[in-house]
């Protein structure tokens, strides 16, 4: 979750929604995002809402959050569906005991019930959780944990600030299989400063040596305002090479191949609460700096920790600003994140000079069309932001 935040609207203290928006509730998949702020380093490259010094308020962390799940459910009201997804990120979620995600997950549970089928998953550093504490997650009811890995090589681990030892991954996913859990998925990055093609087979031949049902592979992107963003500007470290990274992604699909891709940069069995992301379904986020989006209506919570939980402390929704999304803002956002499905893209979304353009692609070879639906080939996952550009006119 990035830690700018955008203009908006004010949020009425009371959190309501307008009635277009709660009327569309039950008509697409609704999850539940749980943000935990709380990290032991800041990694250089990380650009996410993450605070390393916050002891006191992460104590009492996770009784805030649970003051948000019930303002969700007042908000809602009769109308709030059972949850499908619960994703608790971060930050590092597993730096709070084991017993402070029950309490939050329980908080889900009784407010709005969980699907029969519901995915929950936490995301850990592999560093931050044993078998014992694993296993109290899933006593809990967390079906899915997905391990923050990067890499398998000290130097690219030591460039990310990464502080998890080589070797500990493939330990924390077999702890995490003895502990029950059904999906474990670990995350890689590709394109660290001094990373090399050899570096990078053999991160992926050990993540797959682990035997996870689930790989992430993101190319680095440097972000302003960040360690690594000055230590790019200062010349220290070279920027990661275009070239480079679209080497790097080749290598991923050929290594990654029988588990399958099902978005530009995921294979494997999907993360259904990622996929309500991409195709534009309902969700509440909790916590600082958290975004939710009900029936076209986005909004995202104040940042600091410490506002955040003023806010609930006073009884007030701690949204900070919101959006009302227009038809065709919605209709933008649908080419912008299901041309990265596998499903791929109703072309009925499609204006008449995108449908030319997705016609042109497929020429190209950057898009197949099929069933009246636009799937990027694998050249096309390539140059997928280029292609969306068009797609969108």
């Amino acid at each position: 979750m990035p830690s700018a935040l955008p203009d908006g609207e004010p949020v009425p203290a009371s959190g309501a929604l307008p009635e277009a928006a709660l009327a569309e509730l039950g008509s697409r998949p609704f999850g539940m995002y749980v943000h935990v702020p709380f990290c032991v380093t800041r990694c250089g490259y990380c650009d996410f809402n993450t605070y390393t010094d916050l002891g006191g308020l992460q104590g009492t962390y996770a009784q805030t959050a649970v003051e948000e799940v019930r303002l969700a459910r007042r908000v809602l009201g009769d109308r709030a569906p059972v949850v499908d997804t619960v994703f608790v990120g971060g930050g590092t979620p597993t730096l709070l005991p084991p017993s402070d995600l029950a309490l939050v997950l329980q908080a889900v549970r009784t407010e709005f019930g969980l699907a029969a089928d519901a995915e929950v998953t936490t995301e850990a550093n592999p560093d931050s959780v044993d078998q014992r504490s694993l296993e109290q997650l899933r006593e809990a009811g967390f079906t899915r944990i997905s391990f923050g890995m990067q890499s398998a090589v000290p130097h690219v681990l030591q460039v990310l600030d990464r502080t998890h030892t080589p070797g500990r991954p493939e330990q924390a996913v077999a702890e995490a299989y003895g502990a029950g859990f059904e999906q474990v998925s670990l995350d890689l990055i590709y394109g660290a400063p001094g990373e090399s093609d050899v570096d990078w087979k053999t991160s992926l031949d050990v993540a797959l040596q682990a035997g996870p049902t689930h790989v992430s592979a993101y190319a680095l992107i440097v972000e302003g305002g960040t360690r690594l963003g000055r230590q790019v500007a200062r010349g220290e470290l070279p920027a990661p090479d275009d070239d480079a990274l679209a080497d790097r992604y080749l290598m991923a699909e050929e290594a990654l191949a029988d588990l399958g891709w099902y978005e530009v940069s995921n294979w494997g069995e999907p993360c259904r609460h990622n996929l309500g992301y991409w195709r534009g379904a309902d969700w509440w986020g909790i916590g600082p700096g958290s975004h939710s989006h009900v029936g076209g209506v986005r909004w995202w919570n104040v940042k600091h920790p410490a506002a955040y939980a003023a806010r609930l402390g006073g009884q007030e929704s701690p949204g900070a600003g919101r959006e009302l999304l227009s038809v065709e803002d919605r209709r933008v956002e649908r080419v912008l994140l299901e041309v990265r499905l596998r499903d791929g893209l109703d072309l009925g979304v499609l204006r008449p000079a995108g449908r030319a353009a997705a016609e042109r692609f497929a020429r190209e070879g950057l898009l197949e069309l099929a069933a009246d639906r636009a799937v990027l080939t694998l050249r096309g996952r390539l140059l997928a932001d280029a292609v969306v550009r068009e797609l969108v006119d």
